[in-house]
């Protein structure tokens, strides 16, 4: 049995791509290419689509010759959680730079820690050792505005480089399959 397609995932990421995608394009871009199996697509699109107007995550608007789709707020947080979510994140993009967080807060701040520590796997980041994390993914900026938000001064350290050892680089490439 064939694995049902996730259109909702494909229709917030390709929006996210866009400031907006005329109805007929989306589905273009979705359907398959079998006539049969692309009626049934469409049919499931627009259902779909229905459904992600229904929860407030994209809004329609007509502009007299085609309907549109478009991302609302709460449709931009839910395609950048599920691009954080991704297995199929951003390496073949990868900018060549190391982005590396030294996490440094004492134990009464622990829930900030853990919280911390959970926002750096979210965005990508492996604990190389105890407090340093490292990752390929430009997120740094994310880091740099809790840092500021939160006044950890001295308690976050953000490295952004080209440059690591051979053998430290090749191990990091294995950790991010590349």
């Amino acid at each position: 049995m064939a694995k049902t397609p996730d259109y909702s995932k494909k229709i917030l990421k390709i929006l996210a791509e866009n400031k907006a995608v005329s109805v007929p394009e989306l589905a273009a871009k979705m359907a398959p290419s079998d006539l049969k199996l692309a009626t049934k697509a469409r049919y499931a699109i627009n259902r779909t689509l229905r459904g992600l107007v229904e929860s407030g995550l994209i809004e329609s608007h007509f502009s007299g010759q085609n309907d549109y789709a478009r991302l609302t707020t709460a449709g931009r947080k839910k395609a950048t959680t599920l691009k954080l979510e991704s297995d199929t994140s951003l390496l073949p993009n990868w900018d060549g730079k190391w982005r590396i967080v030294l996490l440094d807060l004492p134990e009464f701040r622990k829930s900030e820690r853990e919280s911390l520590r959970y926002l750096l796997k979210k965005a990508g980041f492996v604990c190389l050792k105890n407090s340093a994390w490292v990752s390929p993914f430009p997120f740094e900026h994310l880091f740099m505005n809790i840092k500021k938000d939160l006044s950890l001064t001295t308690e976050i350290m953000i490295l952004v480089t080209e440059t690591i050892d051979q053998e430290t680089e090749k191990v990091l490439f294995e950790m991010f399959g590349k």
